[in-house]
């Protein structure tokens, strides 16, 4: 079981964040994936976005390193590609001269802003891209500035992982054409289309532009977190009706005092006692109260309690490659599996090279 994607080849032209994210997820799916560093470069074993394949010093800017992309793009069906637009077109290595050379490449471009526009040559972070999508100014509380997120809609949602999906339908659509093209994957584009549920909302006329003053960004009472008497944290989802009604009952709140749960008038002063009753107990007590029941309800864990977690211990939802701790591959593959992660390797051009012949 060495997962789906077995008999793809990879070329990665190795970048930070979303671009390795994406090669990750395809090495996960066990395609073949080619990391292509600069010389020098080391492999950490504790850089998990890089598990899973080799990586290959080459010199880009040289004409024996562009050689050598040239070969192993020549055995490729994806690439993948993180610069800034032009960057890989005065290399030699645009879209235009490497599709020549493979017209069935599927050519995955990853950036902030796109390819085009007024920002596409600009620097930028995760946090910049959320910002210019509408996101980030309705994450936080209503009295306070918007709140500073991991990078995890712009960088691996809205970037990576869109990414993987792109190319995928693409390498789909070359089983029907016999013709690749290129994905332009923009982490404002991706982040924007992440949102696409609120913006239903929206004009539903059921979310407000105030933030922290929604169903689902913390304004209600009945979904949240909540800090316990050890000063751990609980999170509360109960959004039907009679999942919000198993909450009260087992909690032991009174049913009118804590009814008519969808008037958002009532949220602040409601969110307040709710405040009031998950400080009196430790977080292990709301645990044995509700945990597993239909209430909605999970404790906030750090990332080593999650790992040891029984339910994500029963799913291995985490491992250890080399000692490391990380997230096993997502989602699961009931025939062809997903492959084991691998600590990533230093190889050489023609080790590779060798490999895709044999494969080819």
């Amino acid at each position: 079981m060495s997962g789906p994607l077995q008999d793809v080849r990879v070329v990665e032209f190795a970048g930070i964040g979303p671009g390795p994210f994406c090669a990750m997820v395809l090495a996960d799916f066990g395609a073949d994936v080619v990391r292509l560093v600069r010389p020098g470069s080391s492999v950490r074993t504790e850089d998990v976005t890089t598990r899973s394949r080799a990586s290959v010093p080459v010199d880009l800017r040289s004409d024996a390193g562009r050689s050598a992309a040239l070969a192993l793009v020549a055995q490729a069906d994806l690439l993948i590609e993180g610069f800034r637009p032009g960057v890989m077109e005065r290399l030699g290595l645009g879209p235009d001269e490497l599709m020549a050379l493979r017209p069935r490449l599927v050519y995955g471009r990853m950036t902030g802003w796109g390819q085009y526009g007024p920002l596409a040559h600009a620097a930028g972070h995760d946090i910049n891209y959320i910002a210019l999508a509408g996101v980030l100014n309705g994450i936080g509380t209503p009295d306070r500035p918007p709140v500073v997120p991991m990078n995890l809609v712009g960088d691996f949602g809205g970037g990576g992982m869109l990414l993987a999906v792109g190319l995928l339908a693409a390498l789909h659509e070359v089983s029907l054409t016999g013709r690749g093209q290129v994905v332009d994957a923009a982490m404002t584009d991706g982040a924007a289309l992440l949102s696409a549920f609120i913006h239903g909302l929206r004009a539903e006329g059921q979310w407000s532009r105030q933030r922290g003053m929604n169903l689902l960004d913390g304004g209600a009472h009945f979904y949240g977190t909540f800090e316990c008497a050890d000063g751990r944290h609980v999170a509360i989802g109960s959004i039907e009706p009679q999942f919000y009604r198993l909450l009260v009952e087992r909690c032991g709140l009174d049913p009118q005092l804590f009814g008519d749960a969808m008037n958002a008038e009532r949220w602040p002063a409601l969110k307040a006692q709710f405040g009031e009753m998950f400080r009196r107990e430790p977080r292990e007590h709301w645990c044995r109260l509700l945990e597993g029941t239909d209430a909605c309800f999970a404790p906030v864990l750090d990332w080593d309690e999650a790992a040891d977690h029984p339910h994500n211990q029963a799913r291995g939802t985490f491992t250890r490659v080399s000692g490391v701790l990380q997230p096993a591959p997502a989602p699961r593959f009931s025939r062809s599996g997903e492959r084991a992660p691998q600590a990533p390797w230093a190889d050489t051009l023609e080790a590779v090279l060798d490999r895709g012949r044999s494969t080819s």
